[in-house]
């Protein structure tokens, strides 16, 4: 019996191997993990501005002082800046005239007194004369009359010496409190009126903030309403203040009104004239902006782009323009409304569709 010839039957590799994979089950894809989401809903609104007014530190009480007589003035007794206490010699005046004058009111006064000395024995006489008969009753009358005249010139006299000495008095000018030497507005020499002002004291201890506050602005400085107050040279030193007094009328020039704000337990910074800012926060009119935090924006490919959240929770790419920018914040000038879920954290390595869960109503 003749055998069969034997064929061997040659099936490639990677055949089979793509037939024993076939056999095996895939695995289902594991889902992409929801990512936390720090977001936040846009809510335009107007942007608040600080307007900031400059004033000085100024003393609650200041006199302008002067003499009370007119003279020469012979010296300056204290420099701009100087503290002085109560009583304490300021200036002088030239006293030669003054005291001329008390020596004229002396000699006035003696003579009274010797005028009332004889006017005395004359009218003594006649009354002893007025018992015999030997003088009239008009005569008596007469020398009584001299006699009181007399009395009166003396009291005349005396008050004349009396008001010489106190002028005498004037020509010297004395602080009448505890305070400092704001400015001198008269020289050794000078020649000054009564009642000129030559110096000015103030009292350092009380101490206000003035401000020329314009018309439209007044009312937001109610009395009462307390504010904070800094150096212009330094705006880190600052203190309370409460607004004290408003001029109740504006100044016809600037069409402003002064206000002053007493300064409480202010830092010895805040020396007299110093130089002091407020600032006031009060609302822009005009347009509401969007204001995001700067994270929020990413630069891509020249353009700018924030992400939003839609309805089911997925992030999605929104082109938008910027208008201001600030180192922390950008205003949004177009492509967001209000109501808009953005997303502010992590926004350069976020992706189209991700899931996110929200960390923030």
């Amino acid at each position: 019996m003749t055998a069969l010839p034997r064929f061997r039957v040659f099936v490639p590799l990677a055949a089979v191997a793509a037939l024993l994979g076939g056999c095996e089950r895939k695995p289902a894809e594991a889902a992409a993990p929801v990512r936390p989401a720090l977001t936040v809903v846009v809510e335009p609104a107007a942007p608040p501005a600080e307007r900031r007014f400059t004033g000085t530190v100024a003393p609650r009480y200041e006199a302008k002082l002067g003499f009370q007589a007119t003279g020469r003035m012979t010296a300056r007794n204290v420099d701009v800046g100087d503290r002085v206490v109560q009583g304490q010699m300021l200036a002088t005046l030239d006293p030669t005239v003054l005291r001329l004058a008390v020596v004229g009111s002396k000699a006035d006064l003696a003579n009274a007194r010797a005028a009332l000395v004889n006017a005395k024995a004359t009218n003594d006489r006649q009354q002893e004369l007025i018992r015999t008969g030997s003088v009239s009753q008009a005569q008596v009358d007469a020398a009584l009359a001299a006699r009181d005249t007399a009395q009166a010139k003396v009291g005349q006299a005396q008050a004349s010496l009396q008001k010489a000495e106190e002028q005498l008095g004037y020509a010297s000018l004395r602080s009448g409190y505890d305070g400092v030497v704001e400015s001198w507005t008269a020289e050794v020499g000078q020649v000054v009126t009564a009642g000129q002002a030559v110096v000015t004291v103030a009292r350092p201890d009380l101490r206000d903030a003035v401000f020329d506050v314009p018309d439209d602005r007044v009312a937001r400085f109610a009395a009462g309403r307390a504010f904070t107050v800094a150096l212009l040279a330094d705006p880190a030193v600052s203190a309370q203040a409460t607004v004290r007094e408003i001029a109740p009328q504006s100044d016809q020039l600037t069409r402003t009104r002064r206000v002053r704000l007493t300064l409480e337990a202010a830092p010895a910074a805040f020396r007299l004239g110093t130089t002091v800012t407020l600032g006031l926060v009060e609302a822009v009119p005009g347009p509401a902006r969007i204001v995001l935090p700067a994270g929020a924006a990413v630069e891509r490919d020249g353009a700018t782009t924030v992400w939003t959240v839609d309805p089911q929770n997925r992030l999605r790419a929104r082109a938008v323009t910027l208008g201001e920018r600030d180192p922390g914040t950008v205003t949004v000038a177009t492509g967001l409304a209000a109501g808009d879920r953005v997303l502010i954290a992590g926004a350069h390595s976020a992706t189209e569709g991700q899931a996110v869960k929200i960390d923030a109503p």
